[in-house]
């Protein structure tokens, strides 16, 4: 949705299927994981359990004319005609609102056709309005209807200094107003991380939006790589969702991916599985403007990904950096640690030997995202800046503040846990 649609080409691509939508019998692991995300059609080709929205038309003419527009189904390409024009409202109220029931007719059909439907995932941002606003419209209609079933999303928030619109404190603070309540897990990222790691990791000068597209895309591809193929330790949404939320409303979680390395260099390099634990843990290979360090982990999880990885050097190696980070670990929660592991290689980015890592954590640091959010929306809302925008679509400038008042109720629970202590609990 909007501009983090090209993620679905690099998603194509960590799956392992051919430019030309025919399936081989090269790698027999990997065909048999295409079914989760891929459905199979006439001449042994497969067709990804995707749709592609957008309040422009722009966008899904691009992604038809790009060249993977022919994978995907005619019907499945979803666009109003106006646009949202960068506003929340138009996304959720006016525009969004016309467009949302063939959307949800569409997933119904899609959903129907899955032998066991475990729950969807969204790519939005939150800083458009169709992100914001459509998207989470959608995810309120989705839980409406399918209230049984996981639904993650993967949301790229407003940065510190690469903005794109003025408003989108705006859209941001008024769509976590809705994912605290709609979602089971928000995988959060920025521009700006994103920016960092291509420059400063990847030794990119100029970072496109498929470069970006592509950090997005090795992540969701390794979070979801126990859901595709076999593992000596396996997981999926539910059971991630299961470890890594300890209370409804903190599942917001943030993420990085290990090892990044210039592409001259990744096929000369060789990493450990200590190595890459370590990269896993670095602030620097985060995908949100955020350290680690200024908070505390309520829960980590990692999957690695690779031939051969030895479960008890992992674990091993999982338990070290926790002992030598224990002050980061709240000790109210003893087993913070989730680890699976995946012994299909990526078809991309693992170095030598195709060995890579994904991390996960819930972790109270969010708050820092949080707050720098909301002091760009509080010093616009003071003045009512913009905000007849958003009322001449029917929105009330009360929800502005129901949402302001959710968002900072939201980072005081986040801080709770942060000092609570086990000794506290005890009354010790």
């Amino acid at each position: 949705m909007n501009m983090v649609w090209t993620a679905t080409e690099s998603v194509s691509f960590h799956v392992a299927i051919p430019s030309d939508l025919k399936a081989t019998q090269e790698n027999q692991l990997r065909l048999e994981g295409l079914p989760v995300y891929f459905s199979e059609a006439p001449n042994s080709k497969f067709v990804p359990r995707f749709l592609a929205v957008d309040l422009e038309p722009s966008t899904i003419d691009a992604l038809k004319g790009s060249k993977l527009g022919g994978l995907y189904k005619p019907s499945n390409y979803l666009n109003g005609q106006s646009g949202a024009g960068n506003n929340f409202a138009k996304g959720f109220y006016t525009e969004g609102a016309e467009l949302v029931d063939s959307i949800m007719d569409v997933l119904r059909k899609e959903s129907e056709s899955c032998d066991q439907l475990q729950g969807f995932q969204v790519m939005h941002s939150l800083g458009g309005g169709t992100g914001s606003g459509l998207g989470c419209l959608i995810l309120g209609k989705i839980r409406e209807e399918f209230p049984d079933r996981m639904l993650a999303t993967y949301s790229i928030l407003p940065s510190p200094k690469i903005s794109e619109t003025i408003v989108e404190p705006y859209n941001a603070v008024l769509s976590f107003h809705q994912l605290v309540e709609t979602t089971d897990l928000t995988f959060c990222m920025d521009n700006e991380a994103l920016y960092e790691i291509c420059e400063k990791s990847l030794r990119k000068a100029t970072p496109s939006y498929s470069d970006l597209n592509e950090l997005i895309a090795r992540v969701t591809s390794g979070i979801t790589s126990s859901l595709r193929f076999p593992g000596q330790l396996n997981s999926d949404l539910r059971k991630l969702a299961t470890n890594m939320v300890p209370f409804p409303r903190l599942h917001f979680l943030t993420s990085s991916h290990a090892p990044l390395f210039p592409p001259t260099q990744a096929i000369f390099q060789k990493v450990s599985i200590p190595e890459l634990t370590s990269q896993l843990f670095n602030p620097i290979n985060s995908m949100a403007a955020i350290d680690n360090r200024d908070g505390k982990f309520l829960t980590v999880a990692s999957c690695f990904r690779g031939r051969g990885i030895s479960s008890r050097e992992v674990e091993e190696s999982m338990a070290g950096v926790k002992e030598r980070n224990l002050g980061f670990f709240v000790d109210w929660i003893p087993n913070a640690v989730q680890t699976t592991i995946c012994n299909v290689p990526p078809a991309t980015g693992g170095g030598a030997l195709g060995l890579t890592g994904t991390f996960v954590a819930n972790s109270t640091s969010i708050q820092g995202l949080f707050t720098r959010t909301h002091e760009q929306y509080s010093a616009m809302l003071r003045r009512k800046a913009f905000l007849y925008w958003y009322t001449g679509e029917g929105m009330d400038e009360l929800e502005f503040t129901e949402a302001e008042s959710n968002l900072l109720d939201l980072n005081s629970e986040y801080q709770q846990y942060q000092d609570a202590s086990y000794e506290e609990e005890d009354g010790v």
